[in-house]
């Protein structure tokens, strides 16, 4: 049951959002707002932006799960929230993909939480059946093309004007990853951080 999902490796624990995560949540992402404005994406101009309440947004998250479209989780380290890994855009049939999205709060950046939040959401994703995952990033966000590259991902290239972030179109860099690719992860210590 994806209520229960609770996966775990080197220090981190990624699961669901929960109804009791309100306070928690809301506090994390205040307090980051102004460090994901930059990466972030936005409704473009004449497009009103979709708002929900956090209750909105755990049934959201919900109906995802179960129809297999997103696998949205919390990075928590500690018993503390510290971010967010999703499996989004997922595509079954012929394709089998979806695209990896992530941040860490602004404390706890370049302490290997991302990567290691990143090849735990994909092994699952790969083991839910995926065949290719995406990560993008835009070229200016060095720490998360870092990640990419650090877990394995290949570079393919530049998507022009791919998404709408902070006021202007944004090109992004893609990197891919499919099942039956090499891990790296998977000869890293489990004692790792």
């Amino acid at each position: 049951m994806a209520d229960a999902l609770r996966l775990f490796r080197d220090g981190i624990v990624l699961r669901r959002l929960r109804w009791r995560d309100e306070s928690r949540w809301m506090n994390l992402r205040e307090t980051n707002r102004e460090w994901l404005r930059p990466w972030e994406a936005m409704a473009p101009p004449g497009q009103r932006a979709r708002t929900m309440t956090f209750a909105q947004m755990v049934r959201d998250e919900g109906r995802q799960w179960r129809r297999g479209t997103a696998y949205p989780m919390v990075i928590e380290v500690d018993g503390t929230l510290v971010g967010r890994v999703s499996i989004t855009g997922i595509t079954w049939g012929p394709e089998c993909g979806g695209s990896i999205g992530y941040w860490v709060a602004e404390h706890r950046a370049g302490e290997g939480i991302a990567p290691r939040a990143v090849t735990l959401a994909a092994d699952y994703a790969f083991a839910q059946g995926l065949h290719r995952l995406e990560i993008t990033m835009r070229p200016d966000n060095v720490p998360s093309i870092r990640v990419a590259r650090k877990v394995g991902f290949r570079d393919e290239g530049l998507r022009r004007s791919y998404l709408y972030i902070d006021g202007a179109w944004r090109d992004h860099r893609v990197f891919a990853l499919t099942s039956q690719e090499p891990r790296p992860w998977h000869t890293w210590s489990r004692a790792q951080g």
